[in-house]
């Protein structure tokens, strides 16, 4: 299984678990995140790369760079661009249920709590 296939499974597979929460994200947010990952994947990669602190078996990958970043290393991106935001959202949804607040006001005190 080459690298670009097994990226594409894994995207489908982050997408398909995490599409209710991704539908109420905003998608530009989202987009911009990913982009400035991508531009900054681009540029340490490649960096790294002509350091010789890794090099990509060359039947594993499509061949496609671009600067000298393989395309397929461009996925890890774009798969914490969505897995971070999903993950901040369920997270904080869960405590401020755990928190007791109403309709997820994580600023709303604690089952129990109450003022002295």
């Amino acid at each position: 299984m080459t690298n670009i296939v097994l990226n594409v499974l894994v995207l489908v597979a982050l997408v398909a678990v995490s599409w209710r929460v991704l539908r109420g994200l905003r998608p530009w947010a989202l987009v911009w995140t990913a982009f400035h990952l991508c531009v900054l994947t681009m540029i340490f990669d490649t960096l790294m790369i002509a350091a010789d602190l890794y090099v990509f078996d060359e039947d594993k990958i499509l061949g496609v760079y671009l600067w000298g970043a393989p395309l397929e290393d461009f996925a890890y991106a774009i798969a914490a661009s969505l897995a971070m935001p999903v993950l901040w959202t369920v997270l904080e949804r869960r405590s401020a249920r755990r928190a007791g607040g109403p309709a997820g006001d994580p600023a709303a005190p604690a089952a129990g709590e109450g003022a002295a």
